[in-house]
């Protein structure tokens, strides 16, 4: 509300409260006599102005209502087309039919105008760790995820599964693969994410490596268990020095090699959408316990 309309609503209430003995009878005659003219007109044009604000108030309640309704209704629709495209393992195998993939778009659109957070780079919704749901077409972590189901087949290698946790303007990404079915193993990659606007924010690549990988024996074919066995030991029998370094995991340094500028289009509890500088989405829902309040934990970014 401006200053003005405050002073005009400041001004009809004590005008209204001047006259409240006019709401009775008893006291009507009274209050003629006490305003003159020009007050009991300015008072009945206060009195209008009031009931206008209440009505409207009255009115907005129910608005503001059913858009929270339309919002969590299309959040539950684009959860359920995720589901119907046959969810990550058919994205990044490639399984996912055009028609479902127009499906999700139109439903990724149709959420975003309903973003509820103004400035979601600031926000403490941002922070937590994330599934990755949703890859669009050109989109790093597909062409990542593609590259991988197009060359190893499925009993070789497999991506199951892919998340970020974004924490104190860091992020470190997980891809969790399995090979041969019975090894797991992952790959990391660690950025640092500075704001650059209430939509805006840079993602700067500072490491990527591979985490040791861990054996299921019970999930080893019997015709590679002597294999594995037999690399095992010749592994134990490295030197220190290149043993360790490949336990702890192989891991490669892209400090100013590789950055991206991203868009938080939608941000709430529950779901995360940003856009490349191509317009190409990504979905995340979260994973984490979401924080117990909403607004912004920092104003200031740099334009």
């Amino acid at each position: 509300m401006s200053m003005a309309a405050s002073a005009s609503s400041h001004g009809c209430i004590s005008a209204i409260a001047t006259c409240i003995p006019c709401t009775s009878s008893k006291f009507s005659s009274q209050c003629s006599l006490t305003l003159s003219p020009t007050q009991r007109a300015s008072t009945r044009r206060c009195i209008r102005v009031c009931r206008a604000m209440v009505q409207q108030a009255v009115q907005g309640a129910p608005a503001a209502y059913a858009k929270e309704m339309e919002r969590l209704s299309a959040k539950e629709s684009l959860l359920l087309a995720f589901k119907d495209a046959g969810g990550f393992e058919a994205l990044v195998s490639g399984k996912t039919t055009e028609w479902q993939k127009i499906d999700v778009n139109e439903r990724i659109t149709g959420l975003e105008r309903l973003n509820p957070t103004p400035r979601p780079t600031t926000s403490p919704f941002l922070e937590g760790r994330w599934n990755f749901e949703w890859f669009g077409s050109g989109s790093p972590g597909l062409f990542a995820a593609r590259f991988i189901f197009e060359n190893f087949p499925s009993s070789l290698a497999n991506l199951s599964k892919m998340d970020v946790v974004i924490k104190d303007g860091n992020a470190k990404i997980t891809a969790n693969m399995t090979l041969l079915n019975s090894i797991d193993s992952k790959f990391i990659l660690s950025t640092k994410l500075s704001v650059e606007g209430p939509l805006r924010m840079k993602e700067e690549y500072v490491e990527g490596g591979f985490v040791s990988p861990t054996i299921i024996e019970e999930r080893v074919p019997e015709q590679l268990k002597g294999a594995l066995g037999q690399a095992a030991n010749a592994f134990q029998q490295l030197p220190a020095p290149i043993r360790d370094p490949v336990a702890s995991g192989l891991k490669v340094p892209l400090s100013g090699s590789f950055q991206r500028l991203f868009m938080i289009s939608y941000l709430d509890e529950e779901i995360l959408i940003i856009r490349n500088t191509a317009g190409i989405p990504e979905v995340l829902t979260r994973l984490d316990a979401a924080p117990s309040s909403f607004g912004d934990s920092s104003p200031e970014y740099e334009s």
